[in-house]
């Protein structure tokens, strides 16, 4: 049995145990690189140690940090206030807002991962305080990065954009960019049915709401009583350690102690009314941080996590009382779970097993059959792994049958993008992470299942529908 094989299975079993099992994915995912990349390929520790994702730990510990320290202090209720207001407490239009204002970050140049880091915990504000899905919230987001994603000056679009001049196939930046944005504000349209959107029209932010729509059975609604409901900042709750999974149930143990049913809790204030949050001195200088971090992410090539790090630390040193227990609200589970999955797949791509796949595919008789193939693993790989690494990978496994005219080249690539940057809503993936982890914490289980269905869901309809909308029509 070959290397490559070995790995597939051990990374079968990983998602297999632990979906039917408590135990933590990202511990058994370490585990697997240790087994496979000692036992088998015969790699060091330091090699082995070589796949885990530093940049990624400290994107998802700084940003959880620093908007933990953003709750404490008032300024994400302020923040969530102020942009109800803008919207004049319209909550329907709450998440195309975070739509735009993500693919715009994304679209001048932000790191897909950036982008969502700043606007997730602000997304989930609103969740907490209107009652709004936050799996319907953590979706806009998500594909508001990746529609902006492919802008001609933006991460991903330079990276294909380059691959395509780089292996002289014919491309077309705009039209790239064009088709990601519709496909992903197309999809948001039936994600805003399918999670509650319907019961958010007519509703305004001072009508308070009620239960969370779309998602009465699988988010529990009880909040801590007297404390932090977990918004924005994350949370100390482990994904696994505090739930019981089962293939029929999930029951969700929230760590405080005492709840409260929805029905007890006050209404939301009303954002245009004196209770609505002021602006004082410490909530000023996180605002002024958090707008530091934004320009950072759009103008600079500043890693984001070390510039949250370092606003962190510094709003610490101007003022204590915001940073009490914000470390341990990080979402110390998620960072284990993502970093953990992406170290396994560190040793899939040291051993050549992605390459492996790539060419498998790229040798098929069938140039249509053969692209199909192709978007299908970039995909479900982009799922679990870096979109901008497959972006980057597959497309030249694909020149040899681009070259031969047999396929378009144009539809090719807009079909392999954006099969590879829908996915991001996994939780697996940085983008599904950074939502996951910033949930309301007594909902984060929920969210975490949904968006794992919904992203692998993505990795299955995806790729077809793509293919047929940009690669077949090249064909007649």
């Amino acid at each position: 049995m070959s290397d490559h094989v070995i790995s597939l299975i051990a990374l079968a079993l990983v998602f297999t145990v632990a979906t039917f099992t408590s135990v933590h994915m990202g511990a058994l995912a370490i585990v697997a690189a240790f087994v496979v990349g000692t036992f088998f390929v015969h790699e060091s520790a330091d090699e082995i140690f070589g796949g885990f994702p530093g940049d990624l730990f400290v994107v998802l510990v700084g940003v959880t940090f620093l908007f933990a320290i953003a709750k404490n202090n008032g300024t994400v209720d302020w923040l969530v206030h102020a942009s109800t207001r803008a919207v004049r407490g319209r909550i329907a239009l709450i998440p195309w807002v975070m739509f735009l204002v993500t693919a715009v970050l994304t679209a001048v140049g932000a790191v897909v991962p950036a982008a969502v880091a700043i606007i997730a915990p602000i997304g989930m504000g609103f969740a907490v305080r209107y009652r709004i899905n936050p799996v319907l919230l953590g979706l806009f987001i998500i594909n508001g990065a990746s529609a902006g994603g492919f802008s001609p000056i933006s991460i991903f679009g330079s990276i294909t954009n380059g691959v395509v001049s780089r292996n002289d196939l014919p491309g077309n930046p705009m039209l790239l960019f064009a088709s990601s944005f519709v496909f992903n504000a197309l999809l948001s349209v039936v994600v805003f049915f399918l999670f509650g959107g319907r019961e958010l029209m007519g509703r305004r932010a001072q009508d308070g709401g009620g239960p969370v729509p779309g998602n009465a059975d699988d988010v529990p609604e009880a909040r801590p009583k007297g404390g932090d409901t977990g918004a924005p900042g994350g949370g100390a709750v482990a994904l696994q350690t505090s739930t019981t999974v089962t293939p029929t149930s999930t029951t969700v143990t929230p760590t405080s102690t005492g709840t409260a049913e929805l029905s007890d809790l006050p209404d939301p204030p009303d954002p245009f009314g004196p209770s609505a949050p002021r602006l004082n001195r410490v909530r000023v200088l996180t605002l002024t941080g958090l707008l530091g971090l934004v320009l950072g992410a759009l103008f600079t090539d500043l890693n984001v996590g070390l510039l949250a790090l370092t606003v962190a630390v510094v709003l610490s040193l101007l003022a204590p009382e915001s940073a009490k227990g914000a470390v341990d609200r990080c979402a110390w589970s998620t960072v284990l779970l993502v970093c953990g999955v992406v170290t396994f797949v560190g040793t899939m791509e040291r051993i050549g097993t992605i390459d492996w796949l790539g060419h498998s595919v790229a040798d098929i008789g069938a140039p249509l059959l053969g692209a199909l193939l192709i978007c299908c693993i970039g995909a479900v790989v982009s799922a679990f792994a870096s979109t901008t690494g497959i972006l980057g990978a597959l497309i030249p496994l694909a020149v040899p049958f681009l070259l031969g005219g047999e396929v378009g080249a144009v539809g090719m690539v807009i079909a392999l993008a954006i099969s590879s940057s829908v996915v991001d809503s996994s939780p697996i993936s940085t983008s599904g992470a950074l939502v996951t982890a910033h949930a309301p914490e007594d909902q984060r289980d929920a969210v975490f299942r949904k968006l794992m269905t919904w992203g692998l869901s993505m990795a299955a309809i995806a790729p077809p529908v793509t293919w047929m909308i940009f690669v077949v029509p090249g064909r007649l």
